[in-house]
Parts: structure tokens; sequence; C-alpha cells
């Protein structure tokens, strides 16, 4: 036990300084390849994807760890995730996002998580737990992307590699468009880590690292897997209301790590402080919170566990979920940015021409 709290706390607040300095938001990624074309932390995304996909496999060839892909629940996959991904936008974050932006003071990231936790129990053990179940009952018998391919994994490891080498290659030979920025206040490793603004590219390569050193020292608990957010949150609620110690396992403290972290990053960098939504940002959030809990449980996965941990795996359950992650959160940009704006827009003009006529 002494282990499990001292690893998965080390590991969770690794992952939460990390991503609140660095920004890492996929949420936000997601939805700026829809709005302004910008792909780079889409491009982060796949990065650490990459360096996670060499560092699991070469811990499997190596004998550390043991992996399995198990099957494919193709239609839940595809529904929960499209859901998921409308979900976030509304939450103002996905999983990960939302746990640590909790980190940061940002009360409607509370209220989306409390939906997020809620909505994941009431799917894996309470009243919709049977919907659940018999949603992912179809499945297809092969996961494994290679398996189906009849190739062996690292071919399909070399060309993603390839790939985010060409994108890496290509951003850093854009010409370099100078910011201006303010004179730094703290001086050497401080400006760094709390102060400096940190690369998505470099927060990616962390990022996999992370997820890379989740394996073996979950695995060393008993639980084999590596970076998850949506079966642990439920696990803190359910522990809450039963007081069975089973829900009690390495994920639990790893997301509470998270929170841990993202606070020690937002206090040192003066980037903590309450924030309070108003009345209908707070019931978006927590509308979104519980659409998120609802489709990645039917998914099997978040965006770490299904867009990071999985397509790392070489999974069609990863890829595919990445895809429809992202397709649902276009379908929520369009109608809560692109369309809500024309609306609000024509309504402004209307009651212009009636006031002046």
């Amino acid at each position: 036990m002494v282990q499990m709290i001292i690893t998965g706390l080390l590991c969770g607040a690794l992952l939460g300084f990390v991503m609140q300095r660095g920004r890492f938001c996929l949420t936000g990624g997601f939805r700026d390849m829809y709005l302004t074309k910008d792909n780079r932390m889409f491009y982060a995304l796949l990065i650490a994807i990459a360096v996670q996909s060499v560092g699991v496999y070469t811990l499997v060839a190596l004998e550390v760890i043991q992996i399995s892909t198990g099957t494919l629940p193709l239609f839940a996959i595809i529904l929960g995730s499209f859901i998921f991904g409308i979900g976030i936008v509304l939450a103002g974050g996905c999983a990960t996002g939302t746990w640590y932006r909790a980190g940061e003071g940002l009360i409607g990231s509370w209220i989306a998580l409390a939906g997020y936790i809620l909505m994941s129990t009431i799917m894996k053990t309470g009243p919709l737990s049977p919907l659940n179940q018999k949603i992912q009952q179809p499945q297809l018998p092969t996961n494994s992307m290679a398996d189906t391919l009849g190739i062996n994994v690292w071919f399909l490891i070399a060309l993603l590699l390839a790939v985010v080498g060409w994108i890496i290659y290509k951003e850093v030979t854009k010409p370099k468009v100078v910011i201006p920025t303010l004179k730094p206040k703290k001086t050497g490793l401080a400006h760094i880590l709390f102060e400096k603004r940190w690369h998505p590219f470099l927060t990616a390569l962390l990022v996999g690292l992370i997820a890379i050193l989740a394996w073996p020292l979950s695995s060393a608990t008993g639980r084999i897997a590596g970076l998850g957010i949506t079966t642990p949150s439920a696990n803190i609620l359910q522990y809450l209301t039963t007081g069975d110690l089973a829900f009690i396992n390495w994920g639990v403290f790893l997301v509470l790590g998270i929170l841990v972290g993202s606070f020690v990053a937002a206090k040192a960098s003066n980037e903590f402080r309450f924030r309070m939504p108003d009345v209908k940002t707070g019931l978006t959030s927590f509308t979104g919170g519980n659409l998120m809990g609802f489709g990645a449980s039917l998914a099997g996965g978040c965006s770490i566990g299904n867009g990071l941990v999985m397509t790392a795996l070489m999974t069609w359950q990863g890829w595919i979920a990445l895809i429809f992650m992202i397709l649902g959160t276009w379908t929520a940009v369009y109608f809560v940015f692109i369309r809500g704006r024309k609306e609000k827009k024509s309504k402004a003009t209307v009651q212009t021409s009636i006031t002046t006529a």
C-alpha cells in the first residue's frame, strides 16, 4: 500500500506539474485544429504517443511488463468517443485537463469533475451499468492493429516515428515569429520551471516519458496498465460510498497526484486563483462532465486512456477513439462557437434594426 501511494502520487504529481506548466490541453488542441487551423497541440499528442510506444514495447521486449490489447467493442468506442468529444468542449477541458485545471483553482473544473466522476461511477457500477455492458457486448476478436495486418508492431511504430519526425522537421524549420516578452522576474531553474513558456513539443516529450514510467510503477502494485483517468476517478466515489478497499489502487493516487502537481505548479508560477463561473457556465460544465463520464465509460477510455495510451499500444481502439473524439469536439465547437456566435450576431442585428426603426 505504501509503495502504491508513493509511486502513484509521484507519477501523478509529475504529470500534473508538466501539463499545467506546458498547458497540455487536448480540448484546446482539438478545438484549435478546427477554429484556427492550429495543429501544434495535435502534433504534440502524436509526439507523446510515439515516445510512449517506443518505451512500452521496449519494456515488453525486455519482459519488464506484459500487456494485452483485448477485444474491440467497435460501436461502443465510436459512440462513446464522439459523446466524450462533445463533453470536453462543454466542460472546458478533457478528463486530465479538468483534473489539472481544478488544481489551478478553477471552480468550473471542479464542477465538471464532479459530473465526470458521478457519471463514470453510475456507468461502471451504478444504474447505467447494464446499459454500458449491453452497448459494449458486440465485440470484434482482435484489437491489435499489428495482429490484424499480420505484421510486427515495430513496423507500425517505425511508421509513426517517421510521420512524427517529418512533423517536427516542418515545424522547427518554419520562420520564427518573435513575440515580445516581459523581463523575467526569476532566474536560472526557477525561470525555466515557473516562468518561461514551455514549448508544446517539449511538454509532449515529458508527458510521453511519464506515460512510460507509469507502466512499471503501476504493474509493480498489481495494476497491469499505464496512465488512466476515468476508472480511477470513478474508483474514488465508489470507495467513498461503499468503503470497499478493493477500489483503492495505483490509479486513484495517480489522479490525486495530478491535482497536487498542478497546484504546486500553479502556485509557484503565480497562476493559482479561485475563479467562480456564472450559473449558466457552471451548469454547462456539469453537463459536459456528465457527457465525458458517459462517453469515456462506453469507449473504455478518455483522451488519455484511449487517445494517448491505447494509441501507443497500436490498437484499433485507440486510433478509432481518437478520430471520433476529434469529430465530437468539432461538432460541439461548430454549435457552441460558430453557429452560436452567428445566432447572437443575427439577434443583435435584428434588435438594432428594431431600435432604430
